[in-house]
């Protein structure tokens, strides 16, 4: 592969990734400096993760019917840093709620493209995937670590500074890029995707990735703000996400040997139940550091163990002409309903700080909740045990 197409895709996934770094864990931090409420912020998160519901069918619908990837990925990158930086002159609840899920509709439409273009470029190397997509891990760690000194320095403003400034160089990072030939092929019939969603197995595999994202609300909504109130300092937050990130590429380096030596069912179940001791382990003991950490490690279980199994399981689930609408409804479905219901929740229930423990406890709760419905997916013949 030629160097220049390599830091190409690799400059693409760095800023992306940098700024989710910056977006999941101070948008709390943020939106709390405009002297929002848990409940509100909750409110808030609840409609722009809902967003994620259509936008990414409504994209890969687009690509698909256009063939145009690299034009939709500018167009998003474009719109993104125009929605990001007007946050910078708004205060209002509903002007900033309605910005936001433009933000995040807009930018859903970036990372898939960036995966379709990698892959046709790389022609499906999974090794060199692998040392592309390190850069976005990169990224997120950068941005992670140091924003949340920056912003407790400068304000909550630096926020929307830092994010239309990685949101630019994202922009002009997309226009070196090159829209790869593809050859054309024979059109593969398409079947329906009815029969395959009310199968029973996917219906306890979906519900079960619903609780898990509604389970992790508390934690992408509110973990800065939590670790503010125990008394970290200003950038423990973006440390203590990144040591789990670095945990969750640790798994996706060796998930491969995993699941010759497990069965996805087993490694969804164990995901669940480590998840749940997670959110114990964060609602009962955050106020010591090294179980902190340790809560954060376990990040690779409950996230990197969990989407590789997920991602496996659509895989051998659908037929080949079914996978990209299927991941669309999957990631649609679980990351909208469940993110958006937790985060409703988790505003609820918070209380400014004063129910974080409740909430965390309620996080294990639906994390273990989504482990029985695992149990119950009959076994498949050859994959799931």
């Amino acid at each position: 592969m030629p160097t220049t197409l390599f830091l190409k895709l690799s400059a693409n996934y760095f800023f992306y990734f940098a700024v989710l770094g910056l977006f999941v864990p101070y948008l709390s931090i943020f939106l709390n400096g405009k002297h929002f409420s848990s409940r509100e912020i909750g409110e808030i998160l609840a409609i722009v993760t809902a967003s994620k519901i259509i936008g990414p069918s409504l994209w890969a619908m687009f690509a698909d019917k256009t063939g145009k990837q690299l034009s939709i990925i500018r167009l998003g990158a474009l719109l993104s840093l125009l929605f990001f930086t007007a946050l910078a002159w708004l205060n209002s609840y509903w002007l900033i709620t309605s910005v936001l899920s433009l933000f995040t509709l807009f930018s859903a439409a970036i990372l898939p493209q960036i995966e379709v273009m990698t892959q046709n470029s790389i022609r499906r190397s999974a090794k060199i995937y692998a040392r592309i997509r390190l850069w976005g891990s990169i990224g997120f760690i950068v941005l992670a670590v140091f924003s949340g000194e920056i912003i407790a320095r400068f304000s909550q403003q630096a926020f929307v500074y830092l994010g239309s400034l990685v949101l630019l160089l994202l922009y002009l990072t997309t226009l070196i890029l090159k829209q790869p030939k593809i050859k054309s092929s024979a059109t593969i019939k398409q079947s329906s995707l009815i029969s395959k969603l009310l199968c029973w197995r996917f219906t306890l595999f979906f519900l079960s990735g619903v609780f898990l994202q509604i389970s992790f609300a508390p934690y992408y909504g509110f973990f800065a703000l939590y670790l503010r109130d125990l008394g970290y300092p200003a950038y423990a937050a973006g440390l203590f996400i990144s040591l789990g990130v670095v945990a969750e590429i640790f798994i996706f380096i060796n998930a491969g040997k995993i699941f010759t030596l497990f069965t996805i069912k087993s490694v969804l179940v164990f995901s669940l139940f480590v998840t749940a001791l997670r959110w114990f382990l964060l609602a009962k003991y955050a106020d010591n550091a090294w179980l902190l950490a340790f809560s954060q490690i376990l990040h690779a279980a409950s996230f990197g163990l969990y989407h590789s199994a997920s991602i496996l399981f659509i895989q051998q689930h659908f037929d080949t002409n079914q996978q990209s609408r299927a991941q669309a409804i999957y990631i649609g479905g679980v990351y909208g309903v469940g993110g958006a219901i937790g985060a409703f929740a988790t505003g609820i229930y918070w209380l400014n700080g004063q129910g974080a423990e409740h909430t965390f406890m309620l996080a294990a709760l639906m994390a273990f909740i989504g482990s029985l419905f695992v149990l119950l997916m009959r076994n498949a013949k050859k994959s799931f045990a």
